[in-house]
């Protein structure tokens, strides 16, 4: 699907939860099994998180996201991506740029997390100036209720 008109980069609004979370199954980047549910994203945004939406011009589609979260140090982004049937375009340009202008902005550091085997988000992301940081496993714990003590 080719685009002629310059893709709209806008901020969320609550009305465009159901496209997003689509967007981010589609993409495998989560959903709300994950903790990415809309009151998530509304307690980040209330905090002065940021979530882009990428939207098609002509059908107002939701295409792509970039999420914005901060620990008042470092800005996180995550679930950036596009629609599998809109990429190889070149779109992610005009999202990543709303979104390092936003990091900018604010003075933080920056950092993404990227998948090993994802050599095109590795090289759109190192296009503009992200450092590989070397080799750290990353943890997570989604649910505490079988969480075990340390004895």
């Amino acid at each position: 699907m080719l685009m002629k008109q310059k893709p709209i980069i806008r901020e969320y609004r609550q009305e465009d939860y159901a496209e997003v979370e689509r967007l981010w199954e589609e993409t495998g980047m989560g959903s709300s099994f994950r903790g990415d549910d809309q009151q998530m994203i509304e307690k980040t945004l209330t905090v002065g998180g940021k979530l882009f939406i990428l939207e098609e011009p002509k059908t107002k589609q939701v295409i792509g996201t970039s999420w914005l979260t901060h620990d008042s140090r470092r800005i996180y982004l995550h679930h950036f991506g596009i629609l599998p049937s809109f990429q190889g375009k070149g779109l992610s340009k005009y999202l990543l740029n709303s979104s390092m202008e936003y990091a900018r902005s604010t003075g933080m550091q920056i950092k993404i997390e990227v998948h090993q085997t994802n050599a095109r988000a590795i090289k759109l992301y190192s296009k503009v100036g992200f450092k590989y940081l070397g080799d750290y496993n990353v943890y997570v714990i989604r649910d505490y209720t079988n969480i075990n003590d340390t004895e």
